[in-house]
């Protein structure tokens, strides 16, 4: 068959998108029929469904037991800056960038807090840094797994067990999906919309006793939001723990985010959702094995992401041209009913990005497979 032949299979869910992320199979509307619309969040089953979601979530995420977790406003960003802006300042700082989230964090660390004593370790899309020259003497903050260019740490070896330094990890599209050393993590944040698929606003954060402990020892010398009020005059905010919420909850993502959970846990629990992450993964993976216009953004094979797995064109290395093609192909994904949103991150080298996480289906990625020969070659034919 040719590859501008028309495939005749359609994937059955064509939600690829790297956020929010496609919903749990089989999920409808009629999930959200039980949400406590019209009603308190700060009533008792108001409480009782967001301590619910905590407790699921520490469950299903096999936390040790003496790490704490709260729902927390704005999505992973908010949670990352509340940690950011609740806990830096007590020791010289480490931040490891390789895109543009990661970069993001250098940015609040270096030209909004300020901070005096700050080392940026830093690479270019597809690689990661030295992860040797962090020093855990200091603070090291890094993202598990950077979305916009589908590069991960592969491991959790090179981060110091006698560490005086806290690390703070921005797990948001890692969580659920990638083993994750919990020992080795201070602080980490996440949202529902990536892995489990769920709606946005809210995010979560996850503290470990030498977290807490910071929190209740220091405080900054700048002025903290009440958004970001983790702790006051050296008390650490005990409802948070407990679904006694910041700011105002969407009842509905509550019941959106357990029905998640639920999921999650009906189909094996952590190592499942993991598993399907790296099924889907792999059906990308042997595609671009076998096809010599595409490569995995990732430069080493240990660091490529399972759930944001990105893609650069070997034939038209970035610039406009890639810019063109990587739109076109995905404009005629979406008109065909076969793929929405998979257009490399705005700030990412042009190319394409295509969610695997556990809530998609590996038949779907099957599918998706000989539509993107189907639409490269169809972009080509028609001049890019």
């Amino acid at each position: 068959m040719s590859k501008l032949d028309r495939p005749t299979r359609w994937p059955a869910r064509p939600n690829f998108s790297s956020g929010p992320c496609a919903k749990r199979p089989g999920w409808t509307a009629q999930t959200l029929a039980s949400a406590l619309v019209g009603r308190s969040h700060r009533s008792p089953p108001g409480k009782e469904r967001l301590k619910l979601a905590i407790d699921t979530t520490h469950t299903l995420l096999e936390l040790p037991a003496d790490y704490r977790l709260a729902i927390v406003p704005g999505s992973d960003t908010g949670a990352f800056e509340m940690a950011l802006w609740s806990m830096l300042g007590a020791r010289g700082v480490d931040v490891l960038a390789w895109e543009e989230f990661g970069r993001r964090w250098v940015r609040d660390v270096v030209s909004e807090l300020k901070l005096p004593d700050v080392r940026v370790l830093e690479a270019d899309y597809g690689c990661l840094p030295d992860l040797s020259a962090a020093d855990f003497d200091r603070d090291v903050i890094f993202a598990w797994n950077g979305t916009a260019a589908g590069v991960r740490v592969p491991d959790a070896d090179w981060i110091a067990a006698d560490r005086r330094g806290l690390t703070f990890v921005d797990a948001t599209s890692a969580v659920f999906a990638q083993a994750i050393d919990w020992a080795k993590v201070d602080v980490a944040t996440f949202s529902w919309q990536k892995v489990l698929g769920g709606e946005a606003a809210h995010g979560m954060i996850v503290l470990s006793p030498r977290a807490l402990a910071r929190l209740e020892e220091y405080r900054p010398v700048w002025p903290i939001p009440k958004l970001f009020r983790l702790a006051e005059a050296g008390r650490i905010d005990e409802g948070i723990f407990s679904g006694v919420t910041i700011n105002t909850p969407s009842m509905l993502c509550v019941e959106d985010y357990l029905d998640a959970l639920a999921w999650g846990r009906s189909i094996g629990g952590l190592r499942a959702l993991q598993a399907r992450a790296d099924a889907n993964a792999e059906v990308l993976f042997e595609w671009i094995a076998r096809t010599p216009w595409i490569a995995n953004l990732a430069a080493d094979p240990a660091t490529r992401s399972n759930t944001s797995v990105c893609l650069r064109f070997t034939e038209i290395e970035g610039g406009a041209d890639a810019a063109r093609l990587a739109g076109r192909m995905a404009s005629l994904l979406a008109a065909e009913g076969v793929a929405y949103d998979i257009g490399a991150y705005r700030t990412a080298p042009a190319g394409l990005r295509i969610w695997c996480g556990s809530t998609v289906e590996r038949a779907d990625l099957v599918a998706l497979v000989p539509w993107l020969d189907w639409a490269y070659a169809k972009a080509f034919a028609e001049g890019g």
